[in-house]
């Protein structure tokens, strides 16, 4: 598994954190960035990692800013992009499991880096279940323009 991984300034040492934890794993990893604690505009990031993720050109991807949502909305403007804010494992592993969602946001000032690599394990472990969902998931693909 190949996963693309980015933040803005506010995500970033989480992102780091996560970096770390996935080496630990043997996870590979891309990191589309930012480098520093420098302010960035995270609609790039997101744009970065959601075109990776929808090109196949990476797997999965993990995205992180101060609270998740900016990331996340921005994500899910790329076609074929299901982004899921998560800030428990419960959270996670559903939206693998019933909307096979393939980028994760996460919130550096919402949650600690304990929890969060909790719930990185527990979305990247989980998979799509298919069956009444698949249909739910199409329906999701119809409405993207």
């Amino acid at each position: 598994m190949l996963v693309a991984i980015g933040s803005d300034h506010g995500g970033f040492r989480l992102k780091e954190d996560i970096k770390q934890y996935l080496t630990e794993k043997g996870i590979e990893f891309q990191d589309f960035g930012t480098h520093s604690t420098v302010s960035v505009d995270y609609p790039d990031i997101s744009r970065s990692v959601a075109e990776a993720v929808a090109g196949a050109k990476c797997d999965r991807g993990i995205i992180i800013c101060g609270t998740g949502i900016g990331v996340c909305i921005a994500a899910n403007k790329v076609k074929g992009i299901r982004a899921a804010l998560c800030h428990d494992t419960y959270s996670a592993q559903m939206s693998r499991e019933h909307n096979n969602a393939n980028i994760l946001t996460m919130g550096e000032r919402v949650i600690g880096f304990g929890l969060a690599r909790a719930i990185v394990d527990k979305w990247l472990a989980a998979e799509f279940a298919g069956g009444r969902h698949e249909k739910r998931v199409c329906k999701i693909a119809d409405l993207e323009i």
